[in-house]
């Protein structure tokens, strides 16, 4: 069979908009020659529609576009993503479902039986799980139909009580196709490649696999599709973070000439930012940026991702130097936005931050300055960028790196302002990293923003490390918090300092009060801060 495997991007709730991309992707493939053409899972209304779900409205919608798009396959068929309503008065009301769509009718479908709820997932608060397995037909070829999570139920990692495909195979299906919505993380790509072909070699059978491309706010979904012949040999890849569509042919499937494409992780989280940040404007008919440029390292690799995001002619820049702040500081930050292209003001802060000290001085009298001084400051600085972004319609980007996210290293309403966190998942270590592979053409960044000890100069000689650890062992004791989930007794055990250990695991726990305020953040590793990691705020673990 000749197959179009669809990898678009759609916008959650945007009917006509995602009406008309799977239309023209129809005709496309109808004139590639596919007798079938495959999109990814909800694809007609998005995903995560989340609580969008519980709208009557919005699941109207749903019925109305599959009737359009059902209407346009004459001479080819469709499978689409969708929700359906669950005719059963018990479980939930509705089904994840693929439905298969042909000359103007629902012709097959297969609702999806697992359903995550673990890390960004929450699909069984929507949605009731199949309990029967039944392959749809189409021109007298057996499908085995399954959506996203159920192929994920492999021997090596056996999260669910039964197998759809194990189902599935007893009915003797000649191809399997999996339509998702697979989010991306550095460790994806490899991880589906494995359930693909795993899959494809124990049936016997051709596997195509259909993913969705772009992003939604915090999510990116990095494409990537894939087809495997009956030897568990791969055969077809389709392009990362882009919408694509190509047509194989299931009887004649060769994987001597494939090549996969390279998976370097320092460029597919370069690659994934930049989706995430074109996304996340463009989905809310957004344009132009605005961003706080220190001459450190954050604030430059930030900027960088935007103007290849958005275009430099987008991206503003404003500069606030302090009486701390170093003149090489206003000097790395005027030479990266020469480099970049884009535009920037100088705002010094002294004078706020003077009016700010002679207001408050009767408050303080008889105190030493301290943190809340240098807090002023930052809040002095995201006052000010907030009042650029209002009066010029610019979305802030906040610059704060997952390292200073974990720690608490930052201040609520300042430098922790901004629509978007852009660095929010991404470790300092591999923030210096980012900014290597940036410069590997040439220099972006300028080098001192890369060398220089960073610091937040809030006060005379200021470095990062008179109040952290260095980031080589701050990162690496986080990692195994954080992404492993392992507690301070196993990371002393793999021969860190157990009163470091502790020490960080602490500053990570008391600081959940200033993640649950922050920024969305763009998702990048297997565990980020935000929707997929839920610790309470009040809590005594390691206190």
């Amino acid at each position: 069979m000749k197959i179009a495997l669809a990898q678009i991007n759609p916008v959650i709730g945007d009917f006509e908009r995602n009406v008309s991309l799977i239309s023209n992707n129809i005709h496309q493939a109808k004139a590639m020659g596919a007798e079938l053409v495959v999109f990814p899972e909800l694809s007609i209304c998005g995903y995560p529609p989340q609580d969008f779900l519980e709208f009557s409205d919005f699941l109207h919608r749903c019925n109305q576009s599959v009737q359009h798009i059902a209407d346009l396959c004459r001479g080819i068929a469709a499978i689409v993503g969708v929700p359906t309503l669950n005719p059963n008065i018990e479980g939930k009301n509705l089904y994840n479902s693929a439905l298969l769509l042909h000359e103007g009718k629902i012709i097959g479908e297969a609702h999806k039986a697992l359903l995550p709820t673990y890390d960004i997932f929450d699909e069984y608060r929507y949605f009731e799980p199949a309990r029967h397995f039944n392959c749809v037909e189409y021109q007298g070829v057996r499908i085995a139909l399954t959506v996203c999570e159920d192929i994920w139920d492999i021997e090596e990692d056996l999260l669910y009580t039964v197998s759809p495909l194990d189902e599935l195979a007893r009915q003797k299906p000649e191809i399997a196709i999996n339509i998702s919505a697979s989010p991306f993380s550095y460790a994806q790509a490899s991880a589906r490649k494995k359930v693909v072909t795993h899959w494809a070699k124990k049936l016997g059978i051709p596997h195509v696999y259909v993913n969705h491309a772009g992003a939604q706010t915090e999510l990116i979904f990095d494409g990537g599709s894939l087809v495997s012949d009956i030897e568990g040999k791969l055969v077809a890849e389709l392009t990362y973070f882009r919408e694509d569509l190509q047509l194989v042919d299931t009887q004649n499937l060769h994987s001597e000439n494939f090549a996969e494409k390279a998976d370097n992780k320092t460029e597919k989280i370069y690659e994934a930012l930049v989706c995430g940040v074109r996304d996340y404007f463009s989905k809310l008919r957004f344009q132009k940026a605005v961003l706080g440029l220190s001459g450190g390292i954050d604030s430059a690799l930030t900027a960088v991702l935007a103007c290849d995001a958005l275009g430099a002619e987008n991206v503003h820049g404003l500069l606030m130097p302090s009486q701390y702040s170093s003149d090489h500081s206003v000097a790395d930050a005027e030479q990266l936005a020469r480099n970049l292209g884009m535009s920037y003001d100088i705002v010094p802060i002294k004078t706020v931050y003077g009016a700010f000290e002679h207001q408050l001085s009767p408050l303080f009298a008889g105190k030493q300055p301290d943190l809340t001084e240098e807090n002023i400051q930052a809040r002095i600085r995201g006052t000010l960028l907030m009042a650029y972004s209002n009066k010029f319609s610019h979305i802030l980007l906040n610059t704060s790196n997952k390292s200073e996210n974990a720690v608490g290293y930052g201040t609520l309403y300042g430098d922790m302002c901004g629509g978007l966190g852009v660095l929010g998942d991404v470790y300092k270590t591999e923030v210096y990293a980012l900014s290597e592979f940036i410069n590997r053409n040439g220099e972006r960044i300028p080098k001192n923003s890369i060398t220089k000890p960073p610091s937040a100069e809030l006060r005379p000689d200021q470095k990062d490390s008179d109040s952290l650890p260095e980031y080589d062992a701050l990162d690496a004791i986080l990692y195994q918090y954080i992404e492993e989930r392992k507690g301070p007794q196993e990371i002393t055990d793999m021969g860190f300092d157990g009163s470091l250990v502790l020490r960080v695991l602490r500053m990570v726990n008391r600081a959940e009060f200033k993640r649950k305020q922050a920024a969305p953040i763009l998702r990048v590793s297997p565990k980020a801060f935000g929707h997929g990691r839920r610790l309470p705020i009040v809590g005594k673990y390691l206190e």
